[in-house]
């Protein structure tokens, strides 16, 4: 251990090849033998439905940033230690903080007192982990150091790149969602469904679609679907029962208030699945939803507890993850829960 010695937790960023140069550069101009630490956050989220495809992936990750310290060092590759981990795997890493412990305990291991951070650092995918990140470091007694590096323009094209499953898709889903709202199987319906469909899909098919075809998964998420919608709406019908007996009740005992909570959601068509859910779910309705942070009125304690217990989301999770998810901690075990106890005129 020294003086020099960095912490560098990496993800596949555009500027991660940048940021590596920087680290190797500091390293040669610093004295003694400094050592760099690589390590690849193992975030436990079902998003691949391989448990170990986050490892390897960081693993072939870790892997080229050692050819590249190499490569950057050139002749002074001799002078400067890399070591290269993945770590959290047995942490269900949720939020910055989760992120920022499982750091501060190799940096505790392993004796460094600085870390330097990618600038496009942010293995969470859709909510901004950086700014949070770097307050829990420094609040754990780290020096926190944002690489230098240019970081590229952000532009949002309208359309993407697709190929012949993305139209396929969205060909299959329109025609079947416009026969389901003509309600008969006629020919002329048959004929201007498929018409319509084309039409849409040539439209808008760079647009709607994202992401690679997997007909496998597609079949398991409706499967799943299949499961999930008796079971929404037997909560739908379990709700109303509870909300009407308190309507009817004398005494009128509703407890309104704002709950917030982040869901362990991890795209924008399961966030969106759980806001509609809740919401069609009497006694409680989706306020706001930002990245995965929900706000949501309840009415009454009941449908409070129910909603923090987490079965709608656990519910959701297997229809976008699979049945492992499901295990995943509710929002109450995890604790990151918040009430507005003023909430009765909400």
């Amino acid at each position: 251990m020294g003086d020099g010695d960095l912490l560098v937790p990496v993800g596949d960023s555009v500027t991660v090849r940048k940021t590596v140069a920087y680290v190797a550069e500091r390293a040669a101009d610093a004295p003694g033998r400094p050592t760099l630490h690589f390590v690849y956050p193992v975030s436990e989220r079902f998003d691949t439905g391989d448990d170990h495809a986050e490892t390897a992936e960081g693993e072939d990750l870790l892997e080229r940033i050692e050819v590249w310290v190499e490569e950057d060092l050139s002749e002074e590759a001799s002078a400067v230690d890399v070591r290269t981990a993945t770590v959290g795997r047995d942490e269900y890493l949720f939020n910055p903080s989760d992120y920022a412990d499982v750091l501060v305990d190799y940096a505790d291991a392993h004796g460094v007192d600085t870390v330097v951070l990618d600038p496009e650092y942010n293995p969470l995918g859709m909510a901004p982990l950086l700014p949070p990140l770097e307050r829990e470091l420094e609040a754990a007694g780290l020096d926190v150091d944002l690489a230098p590096v240019e970081r590229p323009t952000r532009r949002s094209p309208l359309t993407r790149a697709a190929g012949l499953g993305q139209f396929v898709l969205l060909f299959c889903s329109t025609y079947a969602f416009y026969l389901l709202v003509s309600g008969t199987l006629s020919t002329f319906d048959l004929a201007t469904g498929a018409i319509s469909a084309g039409v849409v899909s040539a439209i808008l098919w760079h647009i709607a679609t994202r992401g690679r075809v997997d007909p496998r998964r597609i079949a398991g998420r409706v499967a799943r679907l299949a499961v999930y919608a008796p079971y929404l709406l037997w909560e739908i019908a379990k709700a109303n029962i509870d909300i009407a007996r308190v309507v009817l009740h004398p005494k009128l005992p509703i407890d309104p208030r704002m709950v917030e909570f982040d869901a362990a959601v991890w795209s924008e068509l399961p966030a969106a699945t759980l806001a509609n859910s809740i919401t069609l779910t009497p006694g409680t309705l989706t306020v706001d939803v930002t990245q995965r942070h929900f706000t949501v009125h309840s009415l009454t304690k009941g449908a409070r507890e129910d909603l923090l217990d987490g079965a709608l989301e656990r519910a959701v999770r297997f229809v976008f993850y699979g049945r492992s998810a499901m295990r995943l901690a509710s929002p109450a075990e995890r604790g990151e829960t918040a009430d507005d106890t003023e909430g009765e005129n909400a």
